[in-house]
């Protein structure tokens, strides 16, 4: 079902009359206020004789998070409360950063009468409407509503506590355990405790129990769920139910997208955490692209995010040792690759997505298994990646704890496995051993520094590699550096990305096409080629795209 749907299914007839009260303050009794609440704004006016314009404070209801009302355990006080709580945007005083999202907290008196019951309930309809005010303004983009998660809304929130600096336990109990409660959401938090631990719990959970399923960690965690979602036997239902992300680990490349994407200048480190939290509890759900990825005859994986081979995976791996760095253990490790820069052996061919996007299922898998004119073979080349002058280590490789295990399916074809195995067909790639169909690309280098696979804008909190990006574009952004580049210019690069600003500086080593499926034949030797982060057998393989395939929340 589309996520978004027109606006006239939802809005009601007529548009809601705007609320008037006016009220105490819950931290100075003697100050009084007038409150109006309009479809898009909460309007307080302090009731004062200073000029109109320095008491006035005006809410978006579009940064409301939730409104609850209650009363205080003294029965001899009829008194009822409503509490707003809202997170704009707003820059701090002492600081030229962008703008970052604050919390505000506005809470109001009824006292009008002595029947306490009467009170509360006065406050529960100032709730009411605000919390549906809000959610209308939320949902509402471009003139549609987008489908938003329920309230109450339950979760299954993964924490993984050693992810990044070993913080994101404690930074989920100092930020986002309060404003889930404020947004009326109900967590079941899960502490990971090894790895494939995620991936095991929703392989087995009863998933109509839950209305979400969100990780706070780095994009390894993610990358567990949405494999363990897509090995399960429902798959087809399972990997529609919405996903969520908190930035808790040194990548955090998805939540980074996921903010991007909501049109907010880039924060890192607790800034992002706040600003994914509040996109959590805004719930807008939207399709995601999900990459299969067949790594040998019978194995295949699902990536949300990116593959890479070369620097980039180099990188990534050797930068572990700097873990405790937090985002900066990315810095310290380009630094060091640098020093000793590689030149990787190997061959790679693609489908333009201006080719991908008509083809018939029929078709395709025709022109798969007997194209009559197909491209040649790709054929690993027997040489090994070498180091550039300077390197003394060319075959030193860093093993991730995080390497990934895969399914093997024994004793079957490479046809019948890939026909086997659970989750989606793949229609665009023909059996890993068998030749490309001819309107495949082919790459005429073969020596490379390094290939990257984008299907979401960034690949770190400060690396915006695929500005042009969507969750759901259908397209696998494709990036790869040819043998030749010298140490400062791919520097220049990785510095400019940072502003996504690396496709202008018209470096002539660098290639990038939007595709729609690739095959990767690296040359013979060790090497490492990482997905979502995580280091997988290194050896030819394949990915096509499956566009809206997931769904995350978004905000």
């Amino acid at each position: 079902m589309d996520q978004r749907r027109a606006e006239s299914d939802f809005l009601p007839a007529s548009t809601p009359v705007t609320l008037y009260g006016e009220f105490s303050l819950t931290n100075n009794r003697r100050a009084r206020c007038s409150v109006t609440l309009t479809e898009r704004d909460l309007i307080v006016q302090r009731l004062a004789s200073a000029p109109v314009g320095r008491n006035k404070v005006v809410l978006s209801l579009r940064d409301c998070v939730g409104c609850r009302a209650f009363r205080e355990d003294d029965k001899a006080d009829p008194s009822a409360y409503f509490a707003a709580y809202f997170y704009p945007l707003m820059k701090r005083r002492w600081m030229t950063s962008a703008p970052s999202r604050q919390r505000v907290e506005r809470c109001f008196r009824l006292a009008t009468l002595q029947d306490p019951h009467a009170n509360l309930e006065e406050a529960e309809k100032w709730a009411r409407a605000v919390r549906e005010r809000s959610a209308r303004q939320q949902r509402l983009r471009d003139g549609l509503l987008w489908n938003s998660l329920p309230r109450p809304c339950r979760l299954m929130l993964f924490v993984n506590p050693q992810s990044g600096k070993g913080h994101a336990l404690t930074l989920y109990n100092s930020h986002i355990q309060r404003m889930l409660n404020e947004a009326g959401v109900i967590p079941t938090l899960i502490i990971t405790e090894r790895q494939n631990h995620a991936r095991e719990h929703v392989k087995e959970a009863d998933l109509s129990q839950w209305d979400a399923l969100v990780i706070m960690s780095g994009d390894g965690l993610l990358h567990e769920v949405i494999n363990g979602l897509l090995e399960r036997p429902d798959w087809e239902e399972a990997i529609r139910t919405p996903l969520g992300i908190l930035p808790g680990g040194s990548g955090n490349a998805l939540a980074a997208s996921v903010h991007y994407y909501s049109g907010i200048s880039q924060v890192r480190g607790e800034e992002l955490l706040v600003s994914c939290g509040f996109l959590l509890c805004r719930g807008l759900v939207s399709p995601m692209d999900l990459v299969s990825l067949h790594l040998s005859p019978g194995h295949r994986l699902f990536s949300f995010l990116s593959l890479a081979w070369g620097f980039v995976a180099d990188v990534d791996v050797e930068s572990e040792k700097y873990r405790h760095t937090g985002a900066a253990r990315f810095t310290v490790g380009t630094l060091v690759r640098l020093a000793s820069l590689r030149i990787y052996k190997g061959k790679l061919a693609y489908l333009p997505a201006s080719r991908g996007c008509n083809k018939d299922k029929g078709v395709q898998n025709r022109a798969a298994a007997c194209c009559t004119n197909p491209a040649p073979r790709l054929k690993p080349s027997s040489a090994p990646s070498r180091p550039l002058e300077g390197d003394s280590c060319p075959n030193n490789t860093c093993h991730s704890n995080n390497s990934l295990k895969l399914r093997r399916t024994e004793g079957r074809s490479p046809r019948s496995a890939a026909r086997d195995l659970p989750g989606p067909p793949d229609t665009l790639l023909p059996p890993l051993d068998q030749p490309l169909p001819s309107d495949w690309v082919l790459v005429p280098e073969e020596d490379f520094v390094l290939m990257l696979a984008m299907y979401q804008s960034h690949l770190a909190e400060d690396l915006l590699a695929a500005p042009d990006a969507r969750l759901d574009d259908g397209v696998i952004h494709l990036f790869y550096v040819t043998a030749g580049i010298s140490r400062s210019a791919l520097l220049r690069l990785f510095l400019t990305m940072e502003k996504g600003a690396h496709l202008d500086t018209n470096c002539q080593h660098l290639v990038h096409t939007k595709v729609r499926a690739l095959r990767l034949e690296p040359g013979s030797g060790k090497g490492i080629i990482t997905v979502d982060g995580e280091v997988v057998e290194y050896g030819p393989m394949q990915a096509e795209v499956h566009g809206g395939l997931g769904r995350v929340i978004s905000g």
